[in-house]
């Protein structure tokens, strides 16, 4: 299918990606979109010049109490206490997917906050700064719900209800929900404030126009979002598939193999050996946790390092927390370059998590949920091990070794470090497959910052585009054809 565009007169500075139909649809082009003939003052409209400056000759300004009703229903304090809710806080919403979570409750039960109710057009948006994009339209599943008094509950009473949720996303709406609120610890605007701000209105059926126009582009570029991340996420497992097969197959895939011996690994190449860690170890040990500050240390205070340190397989001296002045910091757990630690105890998934400390000048010591573990280097590079706890087959041993009571906080003992069974090259393939891996990852990760960057400049599109439209700044009319 051809790319999309709007036929009609334009200025040359005012240019828009086009979002090509095709099953990739991603921007293919910088195309002009239409600009209206004529533009008036907002200010003299009874508008706010400092946001919105200009708007069509034929539009007008007004405030949102005039177009909407505002929080018009809510749940009275004499409800059936033993009534199932389904309830949507303001930290279970988010601008790119609207609502993405519920929880459900007895009246009884409930957050004090869980009043809200809403019906189909209506549109929730967060009048808390923290929370300043979470805004959905309330279909007819999610006018059921039941809000949180975080949310204002916008019902469209002289407006177009999509155009209406179309202008509240944009940054002309959003920037004025931020400078109007008000309170140090928790910002927020009031709903009477709420009802004063502006916003521009064009005749009913160009409202009906922006609203499909802007529904239509911002599928097509949601698309697209959706397809890079899909892609990242497929470059993610190239990424997993690079090492594993590096570190239990070797490069040669002309080698010849041998049974392991142990089931869940198979065969190896023949000039290869399977061996338990801990016979590669020259020391394991975990270390001190005493109560600490709970703030990150400067770079000449002594800290224990939290377990989050090693998660993602990457070391992070700032993931700490001060040791208190009356407290000795104890020398014997102080940290070193190119000890190896591992997560002893965390979620199933981060449980084993590993990373080799690099050369740091930060006052470290090792907390009782890491193991430190040395090892001779004659027997298995650190780099080499480290990747090898990445593979599915270490996690395996990991996960089997892993228990608790809660699936948040999972343990795993020494054993079950130190029992691993571990595909062992010679060193010097090891340190040849290493470079391997390294080039490899490095390509990958440069892709994936590439399609990542692809997906900000998307989104960032997609903000242009909807505060374009909302604001006159771009002709939308039902007579323009997409061709």
């Amino acid at each position: 299918m051809p790319t999309a565009f709007y036929r009609a007169e334009t200025e040359k500075n005012d240019y828009f990606y086009s979002v090509n139909n095709s099953t990739t649809a991603v921007p293919t082009a910088i195309r002009p979109l239409p600009k209206y003939l004529v533009y008036k003052d907002s200010e003299g409209d009874g508008g706010n010049p400092c946001w919105l400056a200009e708007i069509p000759a034929h539009w007008e300004v007004k405030r949102l109490k005039d177009v909407c009703n505002i929080n018009q229903n809510s749940l009275p304090e004499n409800t059936n206490k033993y009534l199932e809710i389904e309830y949507v806080d303001i930290g279970s919403v988010n601008f790119e997917k609207g609502i993405v979570s519920t929880e459900s409750f007895l009246f009884k039960n409930a957050p004090s906050r869980a009043r809200r109710l809403a019906k189909f057009g209506d549109t929730i948006i967060s009048t808390v700064r923290t929370y300043l994009k979470a805004i959905d339209f309330v279909d007819e599943r999610k006018s059921s719900l039941v809000y949180s008094t975080g949310f204002a509950v916008l019902n469209p009473v002289r407006i177009d209800p999509f155009f209406l949720v179309s202008f509240v996303r944009s940054d002309a709406f959003t920037n004025q929900v931020d400078i109007f609120s008000t309170g140090m610890s928790y910002p927020a605007i009031n709903s009477t404030d709420l009802g004063r701000l502006h916003l521009p209105i064009p005749p009913l059926p160009e409202q009906t126009a922006i609203a499909r126009f802007l529904d239509r582009k911002t599928a097509q570029i949601d698309n697209a979002i959706r397809i890079k991340e899909r892609q990242i996420e497929l470059l993610q497992e190239r990424r997993q598939i690079l090492i594993h097969r590096a570190v239990t197959r070797g490069l040669d895939p002309k080698a010849p193999l041998k049974d392991s011996g142990v089931e869940w690994i198979g065969e190896i190449p023949a000039h290869w050996e399977v061996k338990r860690a801990k016979f590669m170890f020259s020391k394991m040990e975990q270390g001190w946790s005493p109560q600490c500050d709970q703030y990150v240390a400067e770079n000449d205070q002594w800290a224990v390092l939290k377990v989050g340190c090693v998660n993602g397989f990457a070391f992070n001296p700032y993931e700490n927390k001060v040791l208190p002045k009356d407290l000795k910091p104890r020398l014997e757990y102080k940290v070193h370059e190119n000890d190896i630690l591992i997560s002893r105890a965390n979620t199933l998934e981060l449980v084993g998590s590993a990373a080799i400390v690099p050369k740091i000048e930060n006052l470290l010591l090792l907390c009782d949920k890491l193991y430190r573990v040395l090892i001779n280097e004659n027997e298995i590079v650190g780099s080499y091990y480290i990747y090898y706890l990445k593979t599915k087959i270490a996690r395996n041993q990991i996960e089997l070794g892993a228990n608790g009571a809660s699936p948040s906080m999972q343990n795993i003992g020494q054993s079950t470090i130190k029992d691993m069974f571990i595909t062992v090259p010679p060193i010097s393939e090891q340190k040849f497959i290493l470079r391997h891996i390294e080039e490899g990852l490095s390509k990958i990760q440069n892709t994936i910052s590439k399609k990542k960057q692809e997906i900000e400049k998307l989104k960032e599109y997609k903000g242009t585009l909807i505060n374009s439209a909302v604001t006159g700044k771009i002709k939308v009319s039902a007579e323009y054809e997409v061709i």
